[in-house]
């Protein structure tokens, strides 16, 4: 059953791209968006998490608050 995988990020931030290439050495799919930028996507952000800080990944319903990779891999596997 594939995930559906949201990730709130910024363009400078570190653990956001750490999430990111974790992501895609799983061959994981997601849409990113950039809160840095888009106003109406930091408050849904904000309204989903309760945080201000990135990254916030959403594995369909579950929200994650920064590079969680115990987290991650108990969702998609661990990293070989």
């Amino acid at each position: 059953m594939d995930k559906t995988v949201t990730i709130y990020s910024t363009p400078t931030c570190h653990f956001c791209q750490m999430t990111k290439e974790f992501l895609a050495g799983k061959g994981i799919n997601y849409t990113e968006h950039n809160v840095a930028a888009d106003l109406d996507k930091r408050q849904e952000m904000i309204q989903k998490s309760g945080q201000m800080g990135v990254p916030v990944i959403l594995v369909d319903e579950e929200v994650i608050v920064g590079f969680d990779k115990p987290k991650l891999e108990s969702l998609f596997g661990a990293a070989a």
